[in-house]
C-alpha cells in the first residue's frame, strides 16, 4: 500500500492539478487582455468623442499653421461656452459642407467690423494682431448677426475666409483647434491670442 504523504508530495507536473494549474493561467491571461482591449477600445472611444484630428491644408494660417500640420480640436470647447474673439476654430465650409476650413475668429454676434487701411477695427476700435502674415490689402464693412462669427486667415491675402464668402454660423463650428502634434518638431499649443477680446471689447 502506498505511502499518502509520498503521494501528497510529489511534484504537480505528476498529476492531473498541473494541466488544471496551466488552464487557470490560460483563462486569467486572456481575461487579463481582454480586459486591457476593452479598457483601450474604450478610451479611443472616448477620445474620438471629445476630439478630431484634422491636416491643415494650404498657407492661409500662415505664420500661425503652417500646411501639412496635423492639428487636435476640442469637440466640446463650445458645448458649454460661447466662441472668443482670437480663438482658431476648425469648421464646415458653409458653401460646401464637405469640406473642412481653419481660421480664427474676429467678429463675435452684434460686432460691426472694418478692414481699412490695412488695419481690422471692431466697432472702431482697432485690433492689435500680432499673428497675422502681413496687413490685409482689401478694404470693407460687415455686421455681425446673431449665432453667427467673422472667421479670417491669418495669412490676410491669401485666405478665402469671412470677407469674401460672409458669416459662419455657429452650427457649422466642429470645435476649437488646440495642439499641433505632427510633425514633431512643431509639436505645442497653439496660441489664441486673447488680447485680441481685451483689444476688441
Amino acid at each position: 500500500m502506498s505511502d499518502p504523504r509520498w503521494v501528497d508530495s510529489a511534484p504537480p507536473s505528476w498529476g492531473a492539478s498541473a494541466s488544471r494549474g496551466a488552464g487557470a493561467r490560460l483563462l486569467r491571461l486572456v481575461a487579463e487582455l481582454l480586459q486591457t482591449l476593452l479598457i483601450a477600445g474604450l478610451l479611443f472611444l472616448a477620445v474620438n468623442l471629445v476630439t478630431a484630428r484634422i491636416r491643415v491644408e494650404g498657407n492661409s494660417m500662415e505664420p500661425s499653421l503652417h500646411d501639412g500640420e496635423f492639428v487636435v480640436v476640442n469637440r466640446l470647447a463650445y458645448r458649454w461656452s460661447e466662441p472668443t474673439r482670437g480663438d482658431i476654430v476648425v469648421f464646415r465650409f458653409p458653401l460646401d459642407p464637405e469640406r473642412r476650413f481653419i481660421k480664427r475668429i474676429i467678429g463675435l454676434p452684434g460686432d460691426t467690423l472694418r478692414v481699412e487701411g490695412g488695419r481690422v477695427f471692431v466697432d472702431g476700435v482697432p485690433l492689435e494682431e500680432p499673428y497675422i502674415a502681413a496687413q490685409p490689402r482689401y478694404a470693407g464693412q460687415w455686421t455681425v448677426g446673431p449665432q453667427e462669427v467673422f472667421v479670417l486667415g491669418d495669412n490676410r491675402n491669401n485666405s478665402s475666409d469671412s470677407q469674401n464668402w460672409g458669416m459662419l454660423p455657429f452650427e457649422d463650428i466642429l470645435g476649437k483647434a488646440i495642439l499641433v502634434y505632427w510633425p514633431p518638431s512643431e509639436l505645442g499649443l497653439i496660441p489664441h491670442y486673447e488680447l485680441a477680446v481685451a483689444a476688441g471689447g
